[in-house]
């Protein structure tokens, strides 16, 4: 294999790594959002504990995005 045919290699796991990662992270903030709205739609008085823990939970989610964006950028800078 050449460096070229390497680097090649690099950068489809760089994209495919991205893409799984702000996937999983899109579909999570999705289904947590709509959890969210569902549990203050039936009980409002918990408004402000659930928005908290969404928060927090976000936060996770796009941390995985973040990592993924990392391992992206090792496998295409780092030889």
């Amino acid at each position: 294999m050449t460096v070229e045919q390497t680097l090649d290699l690099g950068r489809l796991a760089a994209g495919i790594a991205i893409g799984f990662g702000t996937l999983g992270a899109g579909l999570g903030l999705g289904i947590a959002t709509k959890a969210v709205l569902d549990a203050i739609a039936r009980q409002p008085e918990i408004k402000a504990e659930a928005f908290k823990n969404f928060i927090i939970g976000a936060g996770l989610a796009e941390a995985t995005a973040i990592y993924a964006l990392l391992i992206a950028l090792l496998l295409i800078f780092v030889k």
